[in-house]
């Protein structure tokens, strides 16, 4: 019998076709216009496969991970992991992996297009463009914020919180546009000192300081609302947020509070404290830019990223140890080794 690999949403054709030459079955579970299955459809399809393949915006319930003793794993599609207990899955005995390094570019290249974007009023002049009520000369004029130095030639301070990859790519950019770069990421406070064109700084500093807020963390229970009341009254009233990480790293109510009150000027979200609904007041605001989740939607990436899933997937379905490990003291549970040798 050949290993079930059960895939419950649209997966990118790139992805399909390492399937069909991974000499398995495959089982899609989602509808004809890509809705994602409910929980109980899940846990009730997870059953009977030998490995899941879900994207990192589908929950997977704890029914779901108790609900096979046969499950050997887990291929996430995304970087990010928060729609997992890891913990309840290691303890369980089954591997989780995510694609990193695949959508780092594309999603650094989303979040400096936000930036610019929010800073420059873009979407809103596209609409009052459109709309007909441009005449010429004296109409609406969407000034905006500077992201170079400007006509004052002054520099502009990017904050950067989280180092990671796509923290780092996102300063890459930033230095066409000569910006002064500050981070805050504790793990990796010694590797920052070292790298040239960035300055270190505590959060509160960096809040103070920074023009343009950018977040690139994960969402863990330090980082859940980061970004709340306290830290939106600490920045400039001219300070622009930027979120392209996980939307539980801000407190979306005092955002909102926060624009309203004028504490800061803007913000551009790509993601969202319960997606897809957006908190009460979001939508009305007039200087936010919102988009719906597509930090890493290119063709080329997000076909790459279904490729490594299924990678992942293929050597968890064979019993071997896969690449991009989040948990890897699973390896150590007796109910991996259990489950791999089907006893």
């Amino acid at each position: 019998m050949l290993p079930r690999i059960l895939v419950p949403w649209a997966m990118p054709q790139a992805g399909k076709e390492v399937l069909k030459r991974g000499k398995v079955e495959a089982a899609f579970l989602h509808g004809s216009k890509g809705e994602l299955p409910s929980s109980e459809e899940l846990v009730e399809a997870v059953r009977h496969a030998d490995v899941l393949v879900p994207r990192a915006t589908l929950n997977v319930p704890k029914k779901a991970l108790k609900a096979n003793p046969d499950l050997k794993g887990i291929a996430n599609y995304g970087v990010g992991y928060d729609n997992i207990d890891i913990s309840l899955a290691t303890e369980l005995g089954i591997p989780v992996t995510n694609t990193p390094g695949v959508l780092t570019e594309t999603t650094a290249d989303l979040a400096f297009a936000l930036l610019m974007a929010t800073a420059r009023k873009i979407p809103q002049a596209h609409q009052y463009t459109l709309s007909g009520e441009w005449k010429g000369p004296g109409g609406k004029t969407f000034m905006g914020l500077d992201i170079g130095p400007g006509g004052s030639n002054r520099p502009k301070v990017l904050g950067i919180i989280g180092f990671g990859k796509i923290g780092q790519a996102v300063m890459r950019r930033s230095r066409g546009f000569r910006m002064k770069v500050l981070v805050f990421d504790p793990p990796l406070k010694a590797m920052i000192e070292k790298t040239r064109g960035v300055k270190y700084r505590d959060l509160d500093d960096l809040l103070r300081e920074s023009d343009f807020l950018t977040l690139h963390c994960p969402l863990t229970k330090q980082t859940h609302h980061l970004i709340g009341e306290r830290a939106l009254r600490l920045m400039k009233p001219t300070a622009i947020l930027i979120n392209t990480s996980r939307g539980p790293v801000v407190d979306e109510k005092a955002l909102v509070s926060a624009i309203q009150a004028k504490k800061i000027a803007s913000a551009g979200l790509d993601v969202y404290e319960d997606e897809p609904r957006l908190t009460p007041g979001l939508a009305e605001l007039e200087n936010v830019v919102l988009l719906p989740h597509i930090g890493s939607a290119s063709d080329d990436t997000r076909g790459q990223m279904a490729v490594v899933a299924v990678k992942n997937a293929l050597a968890m379905a064979r019993g071997k140890r896969p690449k991009n490990i989040v948990n890897p003291s699973v390896f150590d549970a007796p109910d991996y080794i259990r489950r791999v040798n089907g006893k």
